[in-house]
C-alpha cells in the first residue's frame, strides 16, 4: 500500500491509505524544518537544504525527540495479564438516544506489549428488531478517520433489522483516542497554503509548513501515532467481534473501511462470516491508476451533464472543464470572498471536490456554486470544502483532518520529498486537472513514525467477500474494486455502472438486493455482476 495520492478523504456521506525496516535517518535538524534553496524550479524544485536528493525508503521521514504527550484516551490496561485481560472485558451499553445505545471499551495501545497503556475505543449500536437474530453487523464509513458511531445513525439498515448494527470510532479517530495536531488557528492557516506551488517561495512555505504540520501532531500525540495502523484497527475489530459473543465477523465497509475488512480477511481469515467491501480502495502496489483520475472522470461526466443542461458554464463538455480550470487558475492570484474568509484554489479544488462525491444528485448544486463563486460569493464552495475537511461552521476542526494523514502514513511507504515531487509530474500525466491541483504530497515523506509492515492482503482461506464498486466513483477509482476482487481470493465483484461514492444503501435496488441476500441468507452473487 502507497501513500495516499492527496488530502482527499474516502469517506460516505460526508453530506448526510491505504515489518518494514526503519528509513534513513534524515539529514536535517528536528529542530527546525528544512528549507529551500533560492535557486528551486516550480516543477520539481531545485537543491533541498537537509533533504535528501536521491530518493530512498522513508528516507526524509523526521526523527524528532521523545515526547510525553499522552493523548485523551489514552489510559491504564483493565486488571489482568496479556490479551486475556482484554478478552474477559464485557461491553457495558447505554442509552445514548432514542434509538441508539453507546459504549466503550478498551484496547491495547501496543498489542506486542499489552500490558502497557491501553486506548480507549468507542462505540454505537442499533439493536436488532426482527428474529432470528443473525448476530453483529460491523459498519464502518471509510476516511480513514470518518466516525463509525455516526454512520450507525443513519446506515441503511432496511433488510438487515437481524442483525444489530455496531459502529466503531477506529483508534486515533473521533471519540477513541483522537489524534491531535495543529490548533484551529494554526490548521486554517495551513489549509491556506498553495497545495500546488508554482514557484520556489510557494514550494518553500508548503514544505515548512507541512514540516509543522507532522512536528505538531508528533508533540501532541506522541507513541500513538505508531499504533493506528490499519493492522491495529483490524485487531481493534476482532477483539469488538470476541467481546459481542460472534464466532465469524459480518461486516460492511466503505472506502478506507474495505482497507480495514481486507486487512481482517487477511489476518483471520477463518473468522471470516459475511463481508462487504463497498468503494474499494488500492491495496496493491500498483499505481497505473490514482485517486486524481477518479476525479477527473466525475468532474468530466459532470462537465457533460452541465453541457447538455444549458448550465451557464459551457455548451460542450471543454468548455465547461475551461471554464471551471479557468476559474481555478485565477484564484491562484485573487482569491475570491467567502463571507469574513477567502476561498482560494486550494480550498476550491477541494470543494469541488465534496460536489463529486454525491453523484449526479449534487451536480445541479455544484453548477449554482460554481457561477456564485465565479461572480465572487465563495460561501457555498468553501462550506463544501470545510466538510471535506472537517471544518465545523464555528471554525473548530473534528479530528478527521489529523487522523487522516495519520493514519495513511502509517499505512504507507513512501520515498522521500524528491520523490513526492517527480510523482506529481507523473500524476499530471494522467489526470491533468486534479493531478495538477492536488499538487506533491510531502506529508508522509515528512512524516514524523515509520511506517507499519507493508503486506498485500489476500485473504486466502476465508470464505466469500463482495466487493463492489461504482464506475463513476471520484474517490476511488472503478478500478481498484476491480483489482480488489482479483487479489482477495475468494472475493466476488458488483458493479454500479453510476456515479458517486459508495452505493450500498439507496442508489441501486439491484446492489442493495444482492447485499441484503448475501447477508442475510448467505446467498453470494454471481461474479462480475453488474447493475445500472
Amino acid at each position: 500500500m502507497r501513500t495516499p495520492s492527496r488530502w482527499i478523504v474516502g469517506v460516505v456521506a460526508l453530506f448526510a491509505f491505504a515489518g518494514c525496516l526503519p528509513g534513513t535517518a534524515p539529514s536535517q535538524s528536528a529542530s527546525s524544518p528544512p528549507a529551500v534553496a533560492s535557486s528551486a524550479s516550480p516543477t520539481p524544485t531545485g537543491p533541498l537544504i537537509g533533504i535528501s536528493q536521491t530518493p530512498g525508503f522513508e528516507i526524509d521521514r523526521l526523527r524528532l525527540p521523545a515526547t510525553t504527550a499522552r493523548p485523551d484516551g489514552v489510559v491504564d490496561p483493565p486488571s489482568g495479564d496479556g490479551l486475556n485481560a482484554y478478552l474477559r472485558q464485557t461491553i457495558q451499553w447505554r442509552q445514548c438516544a432514542e434509538r441508539y445505545q453507546c459504549a466503550t471499551i478498551l484496547a491495547p495501545l501496543d498489542y506486542a506489549n499489552p500490558n502497557r497503556e491501553a486506548v480507549t475505543l468507542a462505540l454505537a449500536r442499533k439493536r436488532a428488531t426482527a428474529s432470528p437474530k443473525l448476530g453483529t453487523l460491523f459498519v464502518n464509513p471509510g476516511g480513514p478517520g470518518a466516525s463509525g458511531r455516526n454512520l450507525v445513525t443513519y446506515f441503511a439498515s432496511k433488510g438487515l433489522e437481524q442483525y444489530d448494527i455496531v459502529g466503531w470510532d477506529p483508534r486515533g479517530t473521533n471519540a477513541s483516542t483522537p489524534v491531535t495536531c495543529f490548533d484551529d488557528a494554526a490548521t486554517d492557516a495551513f489549509n491556506q497554503l498553495d497545495s500546488s506551488p508554482d514557484d520556489a517561495a510557494e514550494t518553500e512555505a508548503l514544505i515548512a509548513g507541512t514540516y509543522e504540520f507532522a512536528k505538531s501532531c508528533w508533540e501532541h500525540s506522541g507513541e500513538l501515532l505508531e499504533h493506528i495502523s490499519t493492522i491495529d484497527t483490524a485487531r481493534d475489530l476482532d477483539l469488538m467481534r470476541t467481546l459481542v459473543g460472534d464466532s465469524t465477523l459480518s461486516y460492511l465497509g466503505y472506502s478506507y473501511g474495505t482497507q480495514i475488512g481486507a486487512v481482517y480477511a487477511d489476518l483471520f481469515p477463518q473468522r471470516v462470516g459475511r463481508l462487504v467491501l463497498d468503494a474499494a480502495v488500492d491495496i496493491t502496489d500498483d499505481d497505473t491508476v490514482i485517486q486524481a483520475q477518479g476525479f477527473d472522470l466525475a468532474l468530466g461526466n459532470f462537465a457533460s451533464w452541465c453541457a447538455r443542461q444549458n448550465c451557464g458554464l459551457g455548451t460542450s463538455k471543454d468548455e465547461v472543464l475551461g471554464t471551471i480550470t479557468g476559474f481555478l487558475d485565477r484564484l491562484d492570484a485573487q482569491p475570491v470572498p467567502a463571507g469574513v474568509r477567502k476561498l482560494t484554489q486550494s480550498l476550491a479544488v477541494t470543494g469541488i471536490a465534496g460536489y463529486l462525491y454525491g453523484g449526479i444528485p449534487s451536480w445541479q448544486a455544484l453548477a449554482r456554486d460554481l457561477q456564485a463563486a465565479m461572480a465572487g460569493n465563495g460561501v457555498r464552495l468553501l462550506r463544501s470544502s470545510d466538510g471535506l475537511n472537517g471544518r465545523g461552521d464555528d471554525g473548530h476542526y473534528g479530528s478527521l483532518f489529523y487522523s487522516f494523514p495519520a493514519i495513511g502514513c502509517v499505512d504507507s511507504k513512501d520515498e522521500g520529498v524528491v520523490e513526492a515531487e517527480q510523482r506529481w509530474l507523473a500524476d499530471q500525466q494522467k489526470a491533468p486537472i486534479y493531478g495538477k491541483y492536488f499538487g506533491p504530497i510531502y506529508t508522509c515523506a515528512l512524516w514524523p513514525v515509520r511506517s507499519a509492515p507493508q503486506f498485500q492482503p489476500t485473504g486466502d482461506g476465508a470464505a466469500p467477500i463482495v466487493v463492489v464498486g461504482a464506475t463513476g466513483d471520484p474517490a476511488t477509482p472503478y478500478q481498484n474494486a476491480v483489482t480488489m476482487a482479483q487479489q482477495l481470493t475468494s472475493a466476488v465483484l458488483l458493479t454500479y455502472e453510476g456515479e458517486g461514492h459508495g452505493t450500498f444503501g439507496g442508489k441501486s435496488e439491484c446492489i442493495d438486493s444482492a447485499v441484503i441476500a448475501y447477508l442475510t441468507q448467505g446467498t453470494v452473487p454471481a461474479d462480475d455482476t453488474r447493475c445500472q
